[in-house]
């Protein structure tokens, strides 16, 4: 039997172990790619998330006393069961996502895989010894911060809330989950239903879909201590906003225009390989997308016309009913920015040597050559499948243009020579750096994050990171008799 096909979870949010109906009503789960209503979905208000973390701090409690080895098997089981159910949730991801199957299986690789990685937390050393002045032991102990809400956006909905969710629940820490309303379900209710299957007590995690009132409610919610939120930079100056005013830790990872260096030295042909894939995956809808082609001048014109040529032929259509590699848009309004910010820098000079059309919510990869540094696709983060391509005249010109834009989250290089590569990596400030490699890369053990307007660093992603995101250190000292004081 399938995940949903054993609760009743049409049109219910996933409070105190319950699936209930909103405060907020129900609305329509729609696809994309064709228009066609999938179910309803539960619609949160703040008075839910009031309830849902009155119960979250209660069952956290009881869940952080528990054996460690406990907690480990909950999250052991859950990524054997994203695999177990791949077929299901593959489909729901290609169809309310908009995600090609390639996509979809690497966003179930990576949830299984972060499961698997937060199994080992719960067992991880949780303080050390200090050295004291006093004859005491003195110690320094992790402890879990208590309920964290855990905000995901709309384009990578699994990959992008587990990577938050699992190491919160596996250092003994309660989530309020509110997933984006335009991907609930793959980013919500299934992973509800997987920790749910998985022995989760109830009230430890709680699915709260809704707008931008749900999103405030559960920053400054009294129960939460900490709120990790992946979205827009704008979006997230707001959250950080927020939590500072009500003494909230608040991890952001945000946008990103990431460039891509292709030095005087590099393989056109396995250059402009790069270039595609980093600039046209899942439609150019993730933080990482090369939003920069930064290409040295004696291989731009063959750089543009083969990566131009690939976009062209590069198949776009509904990816539920056949073998594409762009699906759709998310909705029609991601759709008109996109394609505003594509004339608006023609009209700033850059000339479109492929694509730059749409037919409904499928926007054609779309290669811009001559960009100029003040057209909006260069300049801004773009969201959707556009490639701007600069032309450099040194690797200080390169260098230049890398750093000054605002975002700061990856960048790659392209040259036969690797410690060149590094060298000039190290003079442009970014969280990730691939050498000989696009910008779009995950793995649940490396650190992630970006710097700058793209987010508060690496707080996410293998042990240490994720242990200072998630926990609390307490100073504890023990001594064998009371001390004695001068009055």
């Amino acid at each position: 039997m399938g995940l949903l096909d054993s609760v009743d979870w049409q049109g219910k949010i996933f409070v105190g172990g319950d699936w209930v109906p909103g405060a907020g009503g129900d609305y329509a789960v729609v696809e994309p790619a064709t228009g066609k209503q999938l179910g309803r979905m539960g619609k949160a208000t703040a008075a839910d998330v009031a309830r849902a973390g009155r119960t979250a701090m209660e069952a956290q409690r009881e869940w952080a006393a528990l054996p460690h080895s406990k907690r480990a098997a909950v999250l052991r089981k859950a990524g054997d069961l994203w695999q177990e159910h791949a077929d299901e949730i593959t489909d729901w991801n290609v169809r309310e996502v908009g995600a090609v199957p390639g996509m979809a299986g690497f966003a179930l690789h990576v949830a299984a895989e972060e499961c698997w990685n937060a199994a080992a937390l719960p067992s991880h050393p949780i303080g050390e010894m200090l050295a004291s002045e006093q004859p005491r032991l003195s110690m320094a102990k992790r402890m879990p911060a208590g309920v964290v809400s855990v905000i995901s956006p709309f384009n990578v909905p699994i990959i992008l809330g587990i990577r938050s969710v699992a190491p919160a629940l596996a250092l003994g820490n309660a989530v309020l989950l509110k997933p984006d309303p335009r991907t609930a379900v793959t980013g919500g209710t299934l992973m509800a239903r997987i920790f749910e299957e998985a022995g989760l007590p109830a009230g430890v995690l709680q699915m709260l879909p809704g707008g931008a009132d749900v999103g405030e409610a559960v920053v400054i919610d009294p129960s939460v201590r900490v709120v990790s939120f992946t979205g827009s930079t704008a979006v997230g100056r707001r959250i950080g906003e927020l939590a500072g005013k009500h003494l909230k830790r608040a991890h952001l990872e945000l946008g990103g225009n990431s460039a891509l260096l292709v030095l005087d030295d590099a393989d056109v042909e396995a250059a402009v390989n790069l270039a595609a894939w980093g600039s046209f995956f899942h439609q150019g809808q993730i933080c990482m997308t090369t939003g920069r082609h930064l290409v040295a001048g004696g291989l731009y014109e063959e750089f543009v016309e083969r990566l131009a040529d690939k976009a062209s032929r590069l198949p776009v259509g509904d990816p539920a009913a056949s073998q594409v590699a762009l699906g759709p848009i998310i909705d029609e309004g991601q759709r008109n920015k996109i394609h505003a910010m594509v004339t608006d820098s023609v009209g700033d000079g850059a000339r479109v040597a492929a694509g730059g059309t749409y037919d409904g919510l499928f926007y054609q990869a779309t290669v811009l050559a001559d960009a100029g540094v003040t057209s909006p696709a260069f300049a801004q983060e773009v969201f959707g499948p556009v490639a701007p391509v600069t032309r450099v005249s040194s690797e200080d010109d390169a260098v230049r243009l890398a750093t000054e834009s605002e975002y700061g989250l990856s960048l790659g290089v392209v040259t036969r020579d690797v410690m060149r590569g590094l060298a000039l990596a190290e003079r442009i400030p970014t969280g990730i750096v691939h050498i000989n490699d696009q910008t779009v890369n995950d793995e649940a053990n490396a650190p992630f994050g970006g710097v700058g307007a793209s987010g508060t660093g690496s707080r996410f992603g293998g042990a240490a990171a994720n242990i200072e995101a998630f926990t609390e250190t307490r100073w504890i000292t023990m001594r064998g008799e009371p001390a004695r004081y001068p009055f």
